[in-house]
């Protein structure tokens, strides 16, 4: 399987599939109308013309993006998918020459796996909390965060 660009006839399988793991409080909901507007910063990966999985890298400034809303169909864990998808919005990331990439999670060993290291949430940049007023956990978060910084070779 690989991971390709979101297309538009894909917002819904991707709002399904990340809304499974919202519905259980694992990951903020995503309304099918901020999908379409976003839907540039996903990639996905399909099995039979399905979304099985999905994830956004979203720009926050001229040195910093998040990776978010990664999600993999329960009928497809422990196939590596999210790794794809992580290594994937890194690449993205260091092409467009973005030097720092964050994440908010709950599963931070995953990504420490990917080379990621945990900060302390207040260290990151107040612009990213612009979505977290819809949380029904704000201002409360109890989401890890997490950074991933290139080398100097991206400029």
């Amino acid at each position: 399987m690989n991971v390709e660009k979101a297309r538009i006839g894909d917002a819904k399988q991707i709002q399904e599939v990340v809304n499974s793991f919202a519905d259980k409080g694992d990951m903020l909901a995503r309304a099918l109308s901020e999908i379409y507007e976003n839907l540039r910063d996903f990639s996905v990966i399909r099995d039979n013309n399905r979304v099985v999985a999905c994830v956004a890298l979203h720009i926050s400034w001229s040195d910093l993006a998040e990776i978010r809303a990664l999600a993999v169909s329960e009928d497809k864990h422990d196939q590596g998918l999210g790794s794809l998808l992580v290594e994937s919005c890194l690449n993205e990331a260091k092409e467009l020459g973005i030097p720092t990439v964050f994440c908010l999670t709950f599963r931070p060993a995953f990504f420490e796996k990917h080379g990621f290291r945990q900060v302390d949430k207040m260290e990151l940049p107040r612009k990213i909390w612009s979505e977290c007023y819809r949380c029904p956990k704000f201002p409360d978060c109890d989401e890890v965060a997490l950074i991933y910084n290139f080398e100097s070779d991206v400029t």
